[in-house]
């Protein structure tokens, strides 16, 4: 990418819609966009406009009309990119989109990259590295909560953060700096435990950030649930009941589901992946046993695992599926929820009496009971919250920082570890040059994220995952 082409592209969605919008930026997009814009009623030009503005015209190749528009202009620097930009609102229609794409590059512009709108606003200052990333999660959010944490990622909540846990090392790595050019005087001017305490509160900081990519990663890529169970249990009419359309194929026959049948929904303002899985049972039949086999893959790949038991079976046949299902599950990383489904097929003190939590056994404090019924939907939304109490909402309503980003946890878990060094460095008061290399690859790790220090590579990986436009 060359930083000094003005450069174009549509920024709206593809398809046909009432409005799309084209953008430019660079030193030249005013006199690229004069060449085709003539403004109504004989306006002052683009270049002699103020910031801010817009414009009513028309698009003219040569002598043949092309579109009416509205163009806004915006001044270097107080624009997206920091750079002159115009924008030009036509018509939706796929076919102006182009010609006014086209007219664009043959009057002196170049088709942006992707992401290379926000990569010149990262490289003219307009926002650091991990702001510019939440601009594609914010785009891309698929819920309420993602939307909540990418914005106030994209604001500098997490930059502020981290620039000042940076700030306060680099202020005590400058005064051992200073003691090695006097190291023949035996001077000591960062104190050893104040730099500890520093050490273990910046520790205790990043090893929180660093937990709560836990919640981040399922908030941004909607949170896995397995729907397991034996056959004819009703977890296809669960599924469709949750996603309120007819996802599903439901059936009395026996292992009518074969593979897993995935879909999200909205829940609550949290994005949920429901997986409709085959029935567990032993069976000769070679398909099927796949089927079953992926069960047990997507139960590990599962954040929360819904077990589902028929109100009808014996008690034997529960304990055995629940004891199968305990088998294959990490407690201490994934959520059982036991629902006894077909509710409606009994009565009221019978499902109080006969399926309590106390009734079975195998079920720890963290596990949870819950009786439906699918197809007569009820008691739907008891499931869903206890659904919604398995996400840490209080971490997104009181607007904590939340990681999201896989390259922004690998850095944080790298300057935890660098960071236990520095603290095994003070225990066995190693020397100072040493202790500053530890301290140095903190703050690497810490500025790599913010983009304080970068490579062309980490850009260009960053920023190819844009859609173009944007």
């Amino acid at each position: 990418m060359t930083n000094s082409d003005t450069i174009c592209a549509i920024s709206t969605a593809q398809g046909m819609g009432a409005i799309a919008v084209l953008r430019l930026s660079g030193a030249e997009a005013f006199s690229v966009c004069e060449k085709v814009f003539i403004p109504a009623k004989r306006a002052k030009r683009l270049s002699q406009q103020a910031g801010n503005s817009v414009h009513f015209g028309r698009i003219n190749d040569g002598e043949k009309d092309i579109d009416e528009v509205l163009v806004s202009v915006f001044r270097a620097p107080h624009s997206f990119t920091g750079e002159d930009i115009v924008e030009i609102a036509c018509h939706g229609a796929p076919y102006i989109q182009q010609l006014l794409l086209q007219l664009l590059i043959k009057n002196g512009a170049r088709l942006a990259q992707p992401g290379e709108f926000t990569q010149r606003a990262f490289l003219n200052g307009k926002m650091d590295l991990s702001q510019a990333e939440a601009v594609a999660d914010l785009i891309s959010a698929q819920s309420e909560a993602a939307r909540r944490v990418a914005l106030q990622q994209m604001r500098g909540g997490f930059s502020d953060e981290l620039i000042s846990l940076r700030e306060r090392l680099l202020w005590f790595i400058s005064l051992i700096e200073l003691e090695l050019d006097f190291s023949e005087e035996d001077v000591e001017f960062a104190d050893r435990d104040e730099l500890r305490a520093l050490v273990n509160e910046i520790a205790a900081h990043i090893k929180r950030l660093v937990n709560s990519f836990s919640l981040g990663n399922v908030l941004k890529n909607g949170i896995p649930v397995a729907i397991v169970g034996h056959t004819n249990v009703g977890k296809s009419t669960l599924l469709n009941a949750l996603l309120n359309e007819e996802r599903a194929i439901v059936s009395d026959i026996h292992g009518t589901t074969r593979d897993a049948i995935e879909d999200s929904v909205n829940l609550g303002g949290i994005s949920f992946r429901f997986i409709d899985t085959a029935g567990i049972r032993s069976t000769t039949d070679q398909i099927e046993n796949i089927g079953i086999a992926l069960t047990y893959n997507k139960i590990k790949q599962a954040s929360i695992v819904l077990l589902l038991l028929d109100v009808n079976d014996k008690e034997e046949k529960m304990h055995q599926a629940i004891s199968q299902i305990k088998q294959k599950i990490d407690s201490a990383h994934q959520q059982l929820i036991v629902v006894i489904n077909k509710s409606d097929l009994c009565d009221l003190e019978t499902l109080k009496s006969k399926f309590s939590k106390d009734a079975f056994s195998e079920l720890s404090d963290s596990d949870n009971l819950i009786a439906i019924s699918a197809k007569g939907r009820q008691n739907l939304d008891l499931l869903i919250a206890e659904l919604l109490k398995s996400v840490d909402l209080n971490a997104i309503n009181n607007n904590e920082v939340i990681v999201t980003n896989a390259r922004h946890h690998e850095a944080l878990s790298k300057a935890f570890d660098s960071l236990a060094r520095v603290k095994e460095g003070l225990e066995n008061n190693i020397s100072g040059d040493f202790l500053a290399q530890d301290i140095r690859e903190v703050l690497h790790y810490i500025g790599s994220i913010t983009g304080q220090i970068s490579s062309d590579e980490i850009l260009g990986n960053i920023f190819k995952n844009f859609c173009i436009g944007k």
